[in-house]
């Protein structure tokens, strides 16, 4: 018993830190292309996205961490994870398709796996069964 409590401490802490890690990711990319940054419009422009796309992932990158962080509604915060995977692992494939660098090619990996993680530690009162 004392080794399951123990063991569920240590998830939820991994949860945490990787949620918060993972949030503080997608909002700082979010504000960025909200904000049109001009070395983001131009990494959006090479991928051959057109520029309006920069708004509506950043609006979602923000409601989607906004689902993850609140308690309950389980289901909103599957879909809030499924669009982080798609969203990070459709960069990582553009980036690596155009030949970017691996300096280019690693931040939307990082945050992809950070998803994952967190994804993976959430408890369960965080979970759709």
């Amino acid at each position: 018993m004392e080794t399951q409590n123990k063991s569920q401490k240590r998830n939820k802490i991994i949860y945490w830190i990787f949620t918060l890690w993972m949030s503080l990711g997608m909002v700082s990319t979010a504000i960025v292309q909200l904000m049109k940054n001009k070395d983001e419009v131009e990494n959006f422009t090479k991928l051959g996205y057109p520029i309006y796309l920069m708004s509506i992932i950043g609006i979602c990158k923000i409601l989607g961490v906004i689902i993850a962080l609140i308690p309950k509604y389980p289901l909103l915060k599957e879909w809030a994870y499924a669009g982080f995977f798609f969203a990070m692992s459709g960069a990582l494939v553009s980036h690596i398709l155009v030949g970017d660098p691996i300096g280019r090619t690693f931040p939307p990996l990082l945050l992809l796996i950070i998803t994952c993680i967190s994804w993976y530690f959430r408890p369960s009162d965080r979970k759709f069964i």
